[in-house]
């Protein structure tokens, strides 16, 4: 295989990586370009979009993830770019100005340490042989030593470890070989540490991710967890990628499940969303997110209307006099609208919701819980 043959095959198998699903719209959402690669939105600071050429560096996997279609005993066709390869046609692109960044994972090509050394490779090529000054977003390997992390942190603007499940109970039901504690919790640790504020690595983010549905946990414990990333670890976010069944051993929880239409499967990772949201910009506590019996998210409610109907106390909420943390309680406001709210209140009264643009359905879920006093 040539190098474009390797990079269509290799961008192919990334796919699997869901974490811009839940996009709102077409700007947001992955899209796969017309030589097969996929290329992934990013915000950028100076406003609207580029797109970042996401691939694998290998395909070619000893690890036993059995929710993952490339794990060692599947039959799918292996292949392995060189670090040279990823770094020329990189470049080409992004001279071409068809990309922004890159993002650089990869199977697990022997062991964590060799192929963690072949992924800073390509970086260490960008940085020190291209001058590239971008973005360079790194997948840690699980199982990956401190200095071939500190290596990695040297080099990317951003990386990432997935966490996979809330816990080790979770985790051991989709591999035999990775140790939760060691390869994954410890790594996890270790990025917290390294990128503190006033660290030496402090502006390098760091983000993890849910296999959401492969495992058999519940929401009440992903919540959990992640509400101790952010507030614990300090990580910047926590991603969650929907469980495709099919593509995993038939023994694991997710082949198994009662949830077997894709579009419930993919509407409980958008309400996981919805809850990090809550957490992460709307000032909720984990413990405020509420469950049904079973410790899971609603599918038919999202979690901040489920929380309102639940606290009739709290509304209506006074449009012109409550401050940031009540008004973000409201169905329907979100954080730019109420900055608008704050600032509009700061020059003259509020006295309809058609003086801040609201229109359509949300401007009906909204009036249900204000007054303009």
């Amino acid at each position: 295989m040539d190098t474009i043959e390797k990079l269509r095959a290799l961008s192919e198998d990334s796919q699997y990586d869901l974490a811009c699903a839940c996009g709102t719209n077409k700007d947001d959402r992955r899209r796969r370009g017309l030589d097969g690669k996929w290329l992934y939105p990013v915000a950028l600071p100076q406003g609207g979009y580029s797109v970042l050429l996401k691939t694998l560096l290998s395909n070619a996997c000893a690890n036993d993830c059995k929710y993952c279609p490339l794990r060692s005993e599947t039959n799918v066709q292996r292949c392995t770019l060189m670090p040279e390869e990823i770094a020329r046609i990189f470049m080409e692109y992004q001279r071409r100005k068809k990309v922004f960044g890159l993002f650089l994972s990869s199977a697990v090509i022997n062991n964590p340490d060799y192929t963690m050394e072949k992924i800073n490779s390509v970086a260490r090529l960008l940085r020190y042989k291209h001058d590239f000054r971008g973005y360079i977003h790194l997948k840690i390997i699980p199982g990956s030593s401190d200095a071939a992390i500190e290596d990695s942190l040297s080099l990317a603007s951003a990386v990432s470890l997935n966490i996979e499940t809330p816990g080790k109970k979770r985790f051991d039901l989709l591999s035999d070989k990775k140790d939760y504690m060691k390869d994954i919790i410890h790594p996890l640790k270790l990025l917290s540490r390294l990128t503190a504020k006033g660290s030496r690595f402090s502006r390098i983010k760091c983000t993890t991710q849910f296999i959401v549905g492969a495992s058999d946990e519940t929401d009440s414990e992903i919540i959990k967890y992640m509400s101790g990333l952010y507030d614990r670890l300090n990580f910047k976010r926590v991603y969650f990628s929907a469980y495709q069944r099919g593509l995993g051993h038939p023994d694991i929880p997710g082949e198994r499940q009662s949830l077997p239409n894709p579009d419930k499967t993919f509407m409980r990772e958008h309400r996981l969303y919805q809850a990090d949201f809550l957490i992460r910009r709307y000032g909720f506590k984990g413990e405020e997110i509420l469950l049904d019996k079973g410790g899971n998210l609603r599918l038919d409610k999202d979690p901040k209307k489920v929380w309102a109907d639940s606290h009739p106390e709290y509304y209506p909420v006074r449009i012109n006099t409550s401050d940031r943390e009540t008004l973000l309680k409201v169905p329907g406001l979100g954080p730019d609208t109420v900055k608008g709210i704050l600032k509009m209140r700061r020059e003259r009264r509020i006295t309809s919701l058609n003086e801040l643009g609201i229109k359509g359905k949300r401007l009906e879920k909204i009036r249900s819980y204000v007054i303009f006093e």
